[in-house]
């Protein structure tokens, strides 16, 4: 699989490039990569999704433990394995169980699950593959997160939705992670 829309050299990016790719690597991330890379080619579609990006996975009204969950169940059902090689280990480190971590893998819901890891993981799957949320899930969601949660969950989706597309159509390889690949 040939990087469609890899790295660009320093001597090649415009001044709005420039700027985007900056305010990337000086804020949280730290760094630009994953999908920044193909969408530095659209610097104000970049600024943008990084400003969503920013608030959905550090400050979202669900918190980062759940946000991750959201994040990995989109990841395997958009099978990117950027996404995952990016957030399994970091779904880890946020407290979820490496057993969890492997069902969603295998796109199965794990019985060790809390019940608001099970609540995020029911959501996001039935938002995926329904293209809706049941009336009692939603209600479930609605009633432990709050209107501000609930619709900070569909963003997260929609969020890494956009990403998955943006790497899968760009073909952007996953980094070195300590995460095993998705299955096919």
């Amino acid at each position: 699989m040939i990087d469609r829309l890899g790295p660009l050299a320093p001597e090649q990016l415009t001044a709005a490039q420039q700027a985007a790719a900056q305010a990337i690597i000086d804020g949280p991330r730290g760094a630009l990569y994953g999908p920044f890379v193909p969408l530095l080619r659209s610097p104000e579609l970049m600024e943008s999704a990084q400003r969503m990006g920013e608030y959905l996975r550090y400050r979202s009204a669900i918190g980062t433990r759940l946000s991750e969950i959201a994040i990995l169940v989109t990841a395997r059902e958009w099978d990117q394995q950027v996404e995952w090689a990016i957030h399994a280990p970091i779904a880890e480190r946020s407290g979820i169980e490496p057993g969890i971590i492997a069902a969603i893998a295998q796109r199965r819901k794990s019985p060790a699950m809390l019940v608001d890891e099970a609540l995020v993981y029911d959501f996001c799957v039935e938002l995926h593959r329904n293209k809706r949320v049941s009336d009692v899930t939603y209600a479930n969601a609605l009633a432990l997160f709050g209107e501000k949660g609930v619709v900070d969950l569909m963003g997260i989706n929609g969020y890494y939705t956009f990403l998955a597309m943006v790497m899968n159509a760009a073909q952007t390889p996953a980094p070195a992670s300590t995460a095993a690949p998705l299955p096919e």
